[in-house]
């Protein structure tokens, strides 16, 4: 089953985020709070919503996604920014289903696509991606300002 999450979700969203971070190798970057998640996930200016997925009545996936914009399409698009299924209920579909469900979202929004990104390494994600007809797009490399580097910028340089 797959579900909108609510804000009694909100522990088990972070464990999940913590344990996909596990899974990306990436756990000594999660310095997420709880209470700042739940206030930017349910509080008066959602920033990003989140799909939840359950498997016998216990939630083991999620998908985290927010909208951006195409200024070439003219119309709202979705980014996913996190999907993850816990590693004993992969192999059910549940993935599948999540995508599907985002996939639907994005119709019922007038979104002219859904993106995400994928480490390099993840080859059993990007075979599970292409699969489902996701193209790389090879020819963009992505650039982030880190949280500090913005402070610095916005300071002025």
């Amino acid at each position: 089953m797959i579900r909108p999450a609510t804000p009694s979700d909100l522990s088990v969203i972070a464990q999940l985020i913590r344990e996909l971070a596990a899974y990306e190798r990436l756990a000594d970057k999660v310095v997420l709070n709880e209470a700042k998640l739940g206030e930017h996930l349910f509080g008066a200016r959602p920033y990003a919503e989140v799909l939840l997925a359950e498997d016998a009545g216990a939630v083991v996936g999620l998908a985290l996604f927010f909208h951006n914009y195409s200024t070439f399409g003219g119309r709202p698009g979705i980014y996913l920014e996190d999907l993850f299924v816990r590693p004993e209920s992969r192999g059910k579909g549940l993935g599948k289903a999540l995508l599907v469900a985002l996939a639907r979202l994005a119709v019922e929004r007038d979104c002219c696509k859904v993106e995400w990104s994928v480490l390099n390494w993840n080859e059993p994600s990007i075979r599970f991606y292409r699969s489902l007809g996701a193209k790389p797009q090879d020819e963009w490399t992505v650039y982030r300002l880190d949280a500090a580097t913005t402070v610095r910028l916005a300071a002025g340089g």
